[in-house]
């Protein structure tokens, strides 16, 4: 495609051909950035922002731009500002060193990009500004926690803070922390959270949800991919693993992940064996997966390392991937029309507080409805109603809508806490019937001891009958035992006296003895 088919060429009218949820490849004419992977992307003001990434075991220190509108190509040349009070030592620093395994963040008109694996030397993650606009670049002074440097990690922007979980160190210590950026005041503090967190890994994607949730998935160890998915409450700090439905999700690391809305969309990745073909959404208020559709094994976007965007071209929400390792390095562009979600489907509520919601929406649309009806009445009734007097202004329509669109926030809002609610309650209540089912097992093994001891002891009372009856006859023997004694000891006084009496006979001699001791006569 040449310049000339550029300039002709409509990226609206082209997407508006495509079929929905189906990867096609851009037709970007000229030249094109070098194939890359584990690079770091964003799209800001229609334009499509590439940084670093690895080639050949190389790391890489440009920036490429496609405008998605004229699909030109153009290599961003930055400079580091030696203007901004923020700069941090720059005399030994690069505007951008070669980095891979990063992240780029669009904050208000800069592009911030964080950590990565480089050849430049820090103990601590370096954050860089970037302004596309003056083409300065400075490094952002930070205080607090710092976490130590890293690649692989995920960062995920939320109001004025940036969260930033996992990656794997330079000694290849693979991490699972927690640390949050306050971009007002730009100090880092540490999350000390509660239950069971993620197990340590990088490559993995994170969303949030509701300005709520954190949401990880994937991701890998040295030795393993995941499929598993957590969810921190960014409220109580506690992490669950809640049930999810849908197609069967395989482990993938290496992926790429963007929301829209409450739709999270998932391309590529690997298992250390080949490259994942389908592009995954999850519904994060549903918990829900679903496969949007498949590519070829060998395909591009079967690719580890991969970025994907979004934009808003004529009014749609369409996906932008770039680049990846599948075999080879890619350099290609590939956008999917995502598919329009059928809003006029009824709603079903499933709570009071929503019901509320909902009827407070109905009575405002009612309320602004009935007032346009009576004037439409009035008219009718009175020829002679003024125009003047009837006519509504526009900003008594915009109350009317605000007032409509502040209670949709409101419903939704509910809605959103109450699903959430629900997950939760599932998950207690699952947890209730673990513990129940536990309880169970251990009452039944103490009922069996239990009864194992009633009937010892039953046999026991047994033992203990037969021995008092026993015991019975023994107690006549001691009484006859007891006369005897008696007897035998007044035997053996009768003895004892009768053996005193014969003593003293035999002593005094007795009558004889006198006679033969008296003197005779002569």
């Amino acid at each position: 495609m040449g310049a000339e088919m550029t300039a002709n060429f409509d990226i609206s009218n082209w997407l508006s051909s495509l079929a929905y949820d189906q990867w096609e490849a851009l037709p970007v004419p000229g030249s094109r950035p070098s194939a890359r992977y584990k690079h770091a992307a964003e799209v800001a003001d229609g334009k499509l922002y590439i940084t670093g990434g690895s080639r050949n075991g190389r790391y890489l220190s440009d920036i490429q731009v496609l405008d998605l509108r004229s699909l030109v190509w153009s290599k961003l040349k930055i400079h580091m500002d030696q203007v901004s009070d923020q700069l941090v030592d720059n005399s030994v620093r690069e505007a951008l060193p070669a980095t891979s395994g990063h992240s780029l963040v669009k904050w208000g008109s800069r592009l911030l990009l964080l950590g990565g694996h480089s050849k430049e030397l820090s103990e601590v993650v370096t954050v860089r500004s970037i302004d596309p606009e003056t083409l300065n670049c400075c490094i952002m002074k930070t205080s607090g926690k710092e976490p130590i440097a890293r690649g692989g990690q995920s960062v995920t922007l939320v109001g004025s803070t940036l969260i930033m979980f996992g990656g794997e160190d330079s000694s290849r210590r693979l991490l699972n922390d927690i640390h949050i950026l306050d971009l007002e005041t730009m100090t880092w503090d540490v999350a000390e959270t509660s239950q069971t967190p993620p197990s340590p890994r990088f490559d993995h994607t994170a969303a949030i949800h509701a300005n709520r949730y954190l949401l990880i998935f994937g991701g890998c160890s040295h030795s393993a991919c995941f499929s598993d998915l957590h969810i921190l409450d960014l409220h109580t700090l506690e992490w669950s693993q809640p049930h999810i439905e849908g197609d069967l999700v395989t482990p993938r690391a290496g992926h790429a992940g963007i929301t829209i809305n409450e739709d999270w969309y998932l391309v590529g990745g690997g298992d250390n064996r080949s490259g994942v073909s389908d592009t995954l959404m999850l519904n994060m208020s549903k918990l829900v997966w679903s496969v949007v559709t498949s590519v070829e094994e060998r395909d591009p976007l079967a690719s580890e390392g991969l970025t994907v965007c979004s934009e808003i071209v004529n009014g749609e929400k369409v996906l932008v991937a770039f680049g990846g390792y599948y075999g080879k390095y890619n350099n290609e562009v590939y956008v999917l029309r995502t598919k329009p979600k059928d809003l006029s489907r009824p709603r079903i509520f499933q709570s009071p507080a929503a019901a509320a919601a909902a009827a407070s929406v109905t009575a405002a649309y009612a309320l602004t409805s009935s007032g346009e009806r009576k004037i439409d009445i009035r008219k009718k009734e009175d020829a002679s109603f003024q125009e003047t007097e009837v006519e509504t202004s526009p900003q008594d329509f915009t109350v009317g809508f605000n007032l409509i669109a502040a209670e949709k926030m409101t419903l939704e809002s509910s809605l959103t806490e109450i699903r959430t609610q629900n997950y939760k309650f599932k998950d207690d209540l699952a947890e209730i019937n673990n513990t129940y089912e536990d309880l169970s097992k251990e009452l039944l093994s103490v009922k069996g001891q239990l009864e194992a001891e009633t009937s010892r002891c039953v046999n026991l009372e047994a033992q203990i009958s037969e021995l008092q009856n026993r015991l019975e006859p023994l107690h006549s023997i001691e009484d006859e035992l007891q006369v005897l004694r008696n007897q035998k000891s007044a035997f053996e006084r009768d003895m004892e006296f009768t053996t005193e009496g014969t003593m003293q006979k035999q002593n005094s001699g007795g009558v004889w003895q006198w006679i033969a001791g008296a003197p005779r006569s002569s």
